[in-house]
């Protein structure tokens, strides 16, 4: 049976992971150091964890669930006891997009990652409208990217990714590169950037006598119907005056050059500060 160890298993993702790899037909380890962190896995879930150490070996795949700023010295630290041809899971493209990973070629690196629920979405069960992060009843897609490694090691990276994930939609096989155009390009730097800016407007109506609760649907509202239209998930079109207000505020709201954020340069600097 493929053994799967689990670093990490007592945090807030890596118990996310726990749960969904406890029904799996893989022969799970958990690895937790802190006694929180175990405490929480065996209340929550029933599950025992063990040391580092004890719990990869033999492990056929290593699931990192640490944070970005961890990966590199907790990779460090296992080096020395992960046998050839062992597979490392990331959970997010930044520590291998900066080389924190360990300078080995007999190691496999799968990294793979969620898109988390879409807003357009056919969910009816109310958990799963609920479910805004993924993986407990929302349906989410994935990327995923086998960094380095045998071809064939990519099916068991997404069986793996597919099933930490679930219930998934569709899985798309990608670049670590890209995966970082990604995150932190387009959803963090680019997307939450302009969703606090949003938020700051609405707060600003609100400062301005607009009710906060009127405020707060009016441009959530909006967003659904110009989301919709925008990324074509329904035919239609703007009126004359939306498209002039979008000519007159695009460049006041917008640097030109702000595409630079997905220039290697940039990419590389913000990673440098996540990690």
């Amino acid at each position: 049976m493929t053994k799967v160890a689990l670093v990490g298993a007592g945090g807030k993702m890596g118990f996310r992971l726990a749960g969904r790899l406890k029904e799996s037909r893989f022969d799970v380890a958990y690895a937790e150091v802190s006694d929180a962190g175990r405490e929480r896995l065996k209340s929550g879930l029933g599950l025992d964890a063990s040391d580092t150490a004890a719990a990869i070996q033999g492990a056929d795949v290593v699931i990192l669930a640490v944070p970005d700023t961890a990966i590199g010295k907790v990779s460090s630290a296992i080096e020395k006891d992960l046998a050839p041809g062992t597979m490392l899971v990331i959970l997010d493209a930044a520590a291998p997009f900066a080389g924190h990973l360990p300078k080995r070629d007999d190691l496999t690196v799968f990294v793979t990652h969620p898109c988390h629920p879409p807003i357009f979405n056919d969910e009816t069960e109310e958990a799963a409208k609920r479910d805004f992060f993924g993986g407990v009843a929302a349906k989410q897609h994935i990327v995923s990217a086998l960094m380095q490694g045998p071809e064939e090691a990519y099916a068991l990276g997404e069986e793996i990714a597919k099933i930490i994930w679930a219930p998934v939609m569709r899985s798309h096989r990608i670049t670590v590169e890209q995966m970082a155009l990604l995150e932190p390009g387009l959803s963090e730097t680019l997307c939450a950037s302009l969703l606090v800016v949003m938020r700051e407007a609405m707060d600003e109506v609100v400062s301005r006598g607009v009710p906060h609760e009127a405020a707060r649907d009016f441009l959530l509202g909006h967003m659904n119907v110009l989301g919709a239209v925008i990324f074509d998930e329904t035919p239609g079109v703007f009126s004359d005056a939306c498209n002039k207000a979008i000519e007159f505020g695009k460049p006041m709201l917008m640097r030109d050059d702000w595409k630079r954020i997905f220039e290697p340069a940039e990419l590389e600097a913000s990673i440098r500060r996540i990690t």
